[in-house]
């Protein structure tokens, strides 16, 4: 495998092209003859077509799932989307917080900074801002966010460690993450876990589901929750690419699961937001009082 610098350029690279083609062309190519990493999102991506504040310009198919259904985001709350791509979760993140918020989204691709810039100013979103810059060195502040997003980007970045102190850092006491990402159960063979194009494609760089978990318990958070889990399916044209029918065979039947899980996490603190999020959650789950439902 390349170095943690290498693979960021191989991101880098591979993320500028997404966003010069848009959700359209990324969608034909990936049923197409082209790149595997394209044909690895379109499996995994979610629908956000019905989803409050979604702007379609702002949808290039990226992500694995939809972590700012589950962020809980209140009226006001300041909002950090790591890896913000063409803006698509802080404008979902925007309707949320409504005009009293900020969304802050964070991406290392230049030309996906100018692309969520452009369709900010399109859409007339004052309290949106993109910022240049890598989520395990984020240009923020500490103790600024309420809530911190992120959708099928964690697995991107070597040092998932870091990431994850940053997330710490940055977040205010009593304040949480919603994170959609990839992970595995079992082990990769190797001719998938060394190939570029699979990283880029956010299956070759995730890690093993529980030492994803540990690291965000070591961290130091709390209240730590599975909010979506759901497996994920390689094609066998695509394993074909890297394995030999055989192995393609013994692959499938080896019990290795690649898996998009949404993770909650809080960090300790501010007993205030700590008490607001509890009541939403209990507003938000189906309770029943003795004699109700008789």
């Amino acid at each position: 495998m390349k170095s943690e610098e290498d693979l960021k350029n191989v991101v880098k690279e591979r993320y500028a092209k997404i966003a010069e083609q848009g959700k359209v062309e990324n969608a034909s190519s990936c049923c197409g003859a082209t790149t595997p990493a394209n044909k690895v999102y379109n499996i995994m991506m979610d629908d956000y077509t019905g989803t409050d504040g979604y702007v379609s310009d702002a949808d290039l198919g990226l992500g694995c799932g939809l972590p700012t259904q589950f962020a809980h985001i209140a009226k006001g709350d300041t909002v950090i989307d790591l890896g913000s791509g063409a803006g698509n979760d802080c404008f979902v993140a925007r309707h949320e917080t409504g005009i009293e918020g900020k969304v802050i989204g964070i991406d290392f691709t230049p030309i996906m900074i100018e692309k969520a810039r452009a369709n900010a100013e399109k859409m007339g979103y004052n309290n949106v801002e993109f910022r240049e810059g890598d989520i395990d060195n984020m240009p923020v502040s500490d103790n600024v966010a309420d809530v911190i997003v992120s959708n099928c980007v964690l697995n991107l970045v070597p040092n998932k460690e870091k990431v994850i102190k940053e997330i710490y850092r940055v977040l205010k006491p009593g304040g949480h993450f919603s994170i959609s990402d990839i992970v595995l159960v079992g082990d990769l063979p190797d001719t998938l876990r060394s190939d570029a194009e699979m990283y880029a494609g956010c299956v070759a760089g995730a890690i093993q589901k529980s030492d994803y978990l540990q690291h965000i318990e070591d961290t130091g958070f709390t209240k730590i929750a599975l909010q979506k889990e759901k497996p994920i399916v390689i094609p066998d044209d695509i394993l074909s690419k890297y394995l030999s029918a055989e192995e393609v065979s013994a692959f499938n039947k080896g019990g290795t699961g690649i898996f998009s899980i949404t993770v909650y996490a809080e960090k300790p603190g501010g007993e205030k937001k700590a008490q607001e999020q509890i009541t939403v959650k209990q507003e938000q789950e189906s309770c029943c009082e003795p004699g109700c439902c008789s």
